[in-house]
């Protein structure tokens, strides 16, 4: 599947991987519609790529049911989803302050695993209904984990939790929807150059990238978003994840 005259969700298409892959989207002649809390961002990059732009928390049932049935009104169905919307923290078990608190384990895992499988319910329930193409594909399902699903460090305890629910619900999810014709796949990048990082002095990107076995630098938007492309385009890429990483191996800090 291409995305020429496509309604393609991207999740956290404000700022990003999100907007890189809103933006490889629109280049190629699609319609991103971005879900984004950020709505001077999110509606600027809509306006821009002749998309759209719904504020959305993706927890929220209503919230998400609203974007897709305005994407639905406006192009008439929607044919995939980039689940790009997620946060981090860096919380030890028990450090200095005290214990985790619970309450914010629960909200990383609330965002980033409830979220993405909230889009993904409600989206491949608008997709199954869409005229197969001529591989018998209703829709495509890109998430976004990270390496820490594999190799969580010191104080990412919620952040992995999080990304291995997404690793591990990959596989379940696409036999579920395969009798729709719709895939599912992960994409799990490594260290990446986006507004996470902005925070980071030079010095310190620099060293991250040297961690990197090659190519020797954070990887760029723009790269993972190439991915989500060639994702899209092979009907054989189905069920799995994808580490996007340079081969790294993140050490224990």
């Amino acid at each position: 599947m291409n995305f020429d005259q496509k309604a393609i969700i991207v999740t956290g298409g404000g700022s990003g991987l999100g907007e890189a892959t809103a933006r490889k989207i629109a280049s190629a002649g699609g319609y991103p519609i971005i879900l984004d809390l950020n709505e001077e961002k999110g509606q600027a990059i809509a306006d821009e790529l002749n998309g759209l732009f719904f504020k959305t928390n993706v927890v929220k049932e209503e919230d998400v049911q609203a974007a897709i049935n305005g994407a639905v009104e406006k192009f008439g169905s929607i044919q995939g989803v980039v689940n790009c919307a997620g946060l981090g923290t860096s919380t030890r078990v028990v450090g200095r302050k005290g214990v985790f608190p619970l309450d914010e384990f629960n909200y990383i895992i609330q965002v980033n695993l409830v979220g993405t499988f909230n889009v993904i319910r409600l989206a491949a329930a608008a997709m199954m209904t869409n005229e197969p193409n001529e591989h018998g594909e209703r829709g495509v399902i890109v998430n976004t984990a990270s390496v820490a699903a594999f190799d969580g460090q010191i104080g990412q305890a919620a952040y992995s939790a999080s990304k291995s629910g997404i690793v591990g619900m990959t596989l379940p999810i696409a036999r579920d929807l395969a009798s729709y014709g719709i895939r599912v796949m992960t994409i799990a990048p490594g260290i990446f150059d986006t507004p996470l990082m902005n925070s980071a002095p030079q010095a310190v990107k620099e060293a991250l990238g040297k961690q990197i076995p090659f190519p020797s630098r954070l990887g760029e938007a723009d790269e993972y978003a190439h991915l989500v492309t060639a994702i899209f385009e092979n009907p054989m890429l189905n069920g799995e994840t994808i580490r996007l990483d340079g081969a790294i191996r993140m050490a224990p800090r």
